[in-house]
């Protein structure tokens, strides 16, 4: 009777990653928007510096209405860049949702309510074209948003000039609606002394809605999926085309916001207003963490990179430089934070 061969020992299975403890460096070291922070207090730090009047009250309230007016939109923008896409038509399209607003109103001579209304409809259905013409064509981001920027541009010129008779909207000022429109979109607050813009509000409801989004739900993981890799996605039952579409409908209503708040802060809008700050949203999301290639970021993030860029136009201003050196800083901060994020996230991955 021959005796059998022992039977082999059981090889060790490694632990399950997702009941691993983390220690709370190794979380803050994955965050995407660490390196942001860390330039953020360094902007703060020198213009406390080197600008008398940049840590007085009005002027950080002054500094948060400029980071707002750019955060706004940099989050949606943050959250269509995590999921892969970028859309250069946000400029632009906060302008025409002005103007759709301004013009509708004052030819119709309707309420103001219902011009803003039919604004946000419209607004709306750009971003669902911009979603729909990126998943049924699949053409890049860019050349779709391109096209998209530059029909916008002639639009609203082309538009204001034929009815308007100029390249600006007529004030509706004096029209029904206009004193609550205005209340809900352009007013101010105060406290302690010091006004605050309402679009601080905005922004701040709009991080924590996009925060929830990103990591409480199953859209945010759509998101990440998406951005990441979006044929996998697609493997395991993400809806990668209506994630995208809905995203860009996101980037829509933030400009819906802003373009409401531009028309009820000056009561008339120019058209060729917005070209060009499309690039400063994507700006400041990159600032914040996101990559160009999708699939990592933050909502947070965005914001921060928002704010650098209110403390650097504002701190410039206050610290009595020469405006003309903004877009210098700005690129430099572009290209510091770039880099810092990179070495973040290596060191992240060193420690992981």
């Amino acid at each position: 009777m021959t005796a059998q061969a022992p039977a082999p020992a059981p090889t060790a299975q490694p632990p399950d990653e997702r009941l691993l403890r983390t220690s709370p460096l190794r979380k803050v070291l994955r965050r995407p928007e660490l390196g942001s922070v860390v330039g953020a207090a360094a902007v703060f730090l020198f213009f406390a510096v080197v600008a008398d009047s940049f840590l007085r009250p009005t002027s950080l309230a002054t500094v948060l209405y400029a980071a707002s007016t750019i955060g706004i939109m940099a989050v949606p923008v943050a959250l269509l860049m995590i999921g892969g896409e970028f859309d250069l038509s946000a400029g632009v399209m906060v302008t025409s949702s002005a103007l759709i607003s301004s013009m509708f109103s004052y030819q119709m001579t309707a309420n103001a309510w219902v011009g803003v209304v039919v604004s946000l409809l419209v607004t709306l259905a750009i971003g669902f074209f911009n979603g729909v013409m990126l998943t049924r064509t699949k053409l890049p981001s860019f050349i779709i948003t391109l096209g998209t920027f530059l029909m916008l541009t002639g639009l609203n010129l082309g538009l204001t000039k034929l009815i308007s008779g100029t390249v600006s909207t007529k004030t509706i000022a004096d029209m029904e609606g206009f004193p609550s429109a205005r209340s809900l979109f352009a007013s101010q607050l105060t406290l302690g002394g010091v006004d605050f813009k309402v679009t601080i509000l905005w922004w701040f409801a709009l991080i924590a809605v996009a925060t929830w989004i990103l990591l409480r739900t199953r859209v945010g993981n759509w998101i990440f999926a998406a951005g990441g890799d979006a044929d996998a996605a697609r493997a395991v039952g993400v809806p990668v085309a209506k994630t995208k579409i809905g995203l860009y409908l996101g980037v829509a209503l933030g400009a819906w916001i802003s373009g409401q708040h531009l028309l009820f802060s000056f009561d008339a809008v120019q058209s060729g207003e917005g070209v060009g700050n499309e690039l400063i949203y994507i700006i400041a999301a990159v600032i914040g963490g996101c990559l160009i290639t999708g699939g990592y970021g933050s909502a947070i993030g965005s914001a921060i990179g928002a704010l650098i860029f209110g403390m650097t136009s504002k701190g410039i201003v206050y610290a009595e430089w020469n405006p003309d050196w903004f877009k210098f800083f700005l690129g430099a901060m572009l290209l510091l934070a770039a880099l810092l994020n990179a070495w973040v996230r290596k060191r992240a991955e060193a420690t992981a």
